[in-house]
C-alpha cells in the first residue's frame, strides 16, 4: 500500500469505500489513497461579476428599454426646446439687426434729406398770405416724412382784438390750422417762389384734438408734424401734430389733409 494499489485494487477499494462496516479512518485513507470524492450535492458554478453583470441587464431589459425610451424623449424634448430657443435668439438679433440697419439707413437718409425753410420759400409753397399765414419759419424738414417750425405769437396778430378784448388769446383752431400749413409743407413738393405749386391742400378731418395750454402774445408755438399714413392714389395723408409753448404741450391733433390740383 504504501508503494501504491495497483488498478485492480483501486477499482475494489472504490466499489466498498462507502460500505458502513469500514471503519472511518480506514475510509479517509481509502478516499485519500484512490482520489475517490465524496458525493456532493450539486451545487452550481457560481457566475463571474461580468456574468452576473450581464444577468441583470438581461433581467432589467424591459424596465431598461422603458428608462432608456423616456430618456430619448427627454433628451429629444430637450434637444427641441434647446434648438428652438436657439433658433428664436437667433431670429430676434437679427431682426434687431435688421432694424438697427433700417433705422441707420433712415437716419442716414433723413440726415441727407433735412432742410430749412424761411419765410420766402414757405410762401413758395404755401397758398396762404396775410393774415392767414401762420408759420414764420421751418427749422426742419424732412420732405414726405415730418417736419418742425414756429410760429411767434404777437400783440399785433388779428385776431387778439376779439378774442378776447382785456384778455388777449390765440384761439385753438388757429393753432390747429398752423400745424396743418406745417404738414402741408411735408406733402406739397417745392415750388418757384413766383408761380407758387400746382397743388393745394384742404382740411378732410381732425381728431383727438386737445388743447393743454393757452396761447398769449409773445409766446413761441413750436410744432412738430409727422406723417402717419399716406394714400397717393386719392392723395389722402394722416399726421399727428402737436405744438409746444416752452417746452410743454399746448395742443396736439390728428390732421386729415387731402391734396389737390390748384385750379387757377
Amino acid at each position: 500500500w504504501r508503494v501504491g494499489p495497483r488498478e485492480a485494487d483501486l477499482a475494489l477499494l472504490s466499489h466498498f469505500h462507502h460500505h458502513p462496516a469500514l471503519p472511518l479512518f480506514l475510509r479517509i485513507y481509502i478516499m485519500n489513497t484512490c482520489a475517490i470524492a465524496q458525493p456532493t450535492r450539486a451545487v452550481a458554478p457560481q457566475a463571474s461579476c461580468t456574468t452576473r453583470k450581464q444577468d441583470r441587464c438581461v433581467a432589467a431589459a424591459p424596465s431598461a428599454r422603458v428608462s432608456h425610451v423616456a430618456s430619448a424623449r427627454l433628451s429629444a424634448r430637450r434637444s427641441t426646446g434647446s434648438t428652438a430657443f436657439a433658433a428664436t435668439r437667433t431670429s430676434a438679433r437679427q431682426n434687431m439687426r435688421r432694424t438697427a440697419t433700417v433705422v441707420a439707413e433712415d437716419a442716414a437718409e433723413t440726415t441727407e434729406e433735412a432742410r430749412t425753410m424761411d419765410i420766402n420759400e414757405i410762401m413758395a409753397v404755401l397758398p396762404h398770405r396775410y393774415p392767414f399765414l401762420l408759420v414764420d419759419r421751418v427749422t426742419e424738414l424732412y420732405s414726405g416724412k415730418s417736419a418742425k417750425g414756429y410760429k411767434c405769437v404777437t400783440v399785433n396778430d388779428n385776431f387778439f382784438p376779439g378774442h378776447f378784448p382785456g384778455r388777449p388769446l390765440m384761439p385753438g383752431v388757429l393753432q390747429v390750422e398752423a400745424m396743418a400749413q406745417l404738414g402741408g409743407l411735408v406733402l406739397l413738393p417745392p415750388g418757384d417762389s413766383e408761380a407758387g405749386t400746382d397743388q393745394i391742400f384742404f382740411f378732410g378731418g381732425i381728431d383727438s384734438c386737445r388743447f393743454k395750454k393757452t396761447v398769449i402774445p409773445g409766446d413761441k408755438l413750436e410744432m412738430e408734424v409727422e406723417l402717419i399714413k399716406m394714400n397717393p392714389r386719392f392723395g389722402i395723408a394722416k399726421m399727428k401734430g402737436k405744438a409746444y409753448v416752452d417746452g410743454t404741450l399746448a395742443c396736439e391733433a390728428e390732421l386729415m389733409l387731402v391734396l389737390a390740383k390748384d385750379k387757377k
